[in-house]
């Protein structure tokens, strides 16, 4: 069906023909014929599917199977969302369907519009001529899709109900380190500390604006013919009303140089340590012009998005290590955890980007 695809990994299949007796039951004009079914790999959070019937095809979204976090993983939340957020940001795909039934795969899940285009993700696929000009223009169009989307009228948009600003980024920090202490699996003597000092340094948040909330570069959908031009915004899932530094944070957080430590980049792989793409620190400056906000806070944001991603790295490998999932390439995330922990805390202690 697609090289960006494969077949559905072992576990994460579903009742094929229940699905399709659903589709054609609740969505009008379908094709007659079987159902097709392959999994795009990427992702470690919800599960995501291609579906195709005859010419028709969409991607299918449900959460991961086991035990799940307390309002994490909400399909009809993401779903709703981007019912609202399609018509005035048209990155954000256009939804088919919402199914709180489940009878039908055991969990709610969404169907919506298939969008095509390349994900860069550790490297650049196989015939793309990669040069400096293009790397430095996929950076800056990065900082431009970001901004973009922190400038949308949330009110106009009738988003109003998807987040709550005020108090948002303490209760961000409360609710991530207690979503760590749930999730904890082994000692590491260096949380204790980073999480006094998250919780000691919390600064003003900006003025609130929609925010995507995992912001990076392989969440973003590439013109197959022009890599700089995007397709589409993906993984909705955590997306709120907040404080856009720490959005701009995590996208930072995910953004690796050549020069950046062999620790950091050896948990975080990325095409972005290709000679051409933009420091940190410039993708900083362009986004302070861009949007005209004060970041001279941004070290504790950085800070926290290390901390943030080490707890879902961590929410992962404790299922994995629980048994309520199989995905090899979660086995060594427990390293990974430690190695990103002691990172971050030294880096709390560092005063630099």
């Amino acid at each position: 069906m697609s090289e960006e695809t494969i077949p559905v990994r072992s576990g994460e299949d579903f009742d094929r023909d229940r699905l399709l007796r659903y589709l054609l039951q609740n969505l009008e004009g379908l094709p007659k014929g079987p159902l097709e079914v392959r999994q795009f790999p990427s992702g470690a959070s919800n599960l995501t599917y291609l579906i195709r019937i005859g010419d028709w095809e969409a991607v299918l979204r449900r959460p991961p199977l086991g035990p799940l976090p307390p309002k994490a993983h909400d399909m009809a939340r993401e779903a709703t969302l981007l019912e609202k957020l399609h018509p005035v940001y048209p990155l954000a795909p256009r939804p088919y369907l919402l199914c709180s039934d489940t009878e039908v795969l055991g969990s709610t899940f969404y169907v919506m519009e298939r969008r095509r285009g390349v994900v860069l993700d550790r490297d650049f696929p196989a015939g793309v001529h990669v040069t400096e000009t293009l790397c430095r223009c996929i950076s800056e169009m990065m900082v431009e899709t970001l901004t973009h989307l922190h400038a949308l009228d949330w009110r106009g948009a009738g988003l109003e109900s998807f987040g709550r600003p005020q108090g948002f980024l303490e209760r961000q920090v409360k609710g991530w380190i207690r979503r760590y202490e749930k999730a904890k699996t082994d000692d590491i003597p260096h949380v204790d500390p980073l999480i006094r000092w998250l919780t000691d340094h919390i600064p003003v948040s900006p003025e609130p604006t929609i925010i995507h909330n995992d912001f990076k570069l392989n969440n973003l959908l590439l013109d197959p013919e022009d890599l700089s031009v995007p397709v589409a915004v993906v993984d909705w899932e955590m997306t709120t009303v907040g404080d856009p530094l720490l959005d701009l944070a995590v996208s930072l957080s995910y953004w690796m140089n050549a020069d950046d430590p062999e620790e950091l980049r050896g948990i975080l792989p990325s095409v972005t340590q290709h000679p051409g793409f933009i420091s940190k620190e410039q993708l900083l400056e362009r986004y302070a012009v861009q949007s005209g906000r004060d970041l001279s806070a941004i070290h504790f944001y950085m800070t926290f998005a290390y901390f943030k991603m080490a707890v879902i790295i961590q929410q992962i490998y404790a299922r994995w290590k629980k048994g309520q999932t199989q995905d090899p390439r979660f086995a060594s995330f427990g390293e990974r955890v430690r190695g990103l922990i002691r990172y971050t805390s030294e880096y709390a202690q560092a005063k630099r980007i």
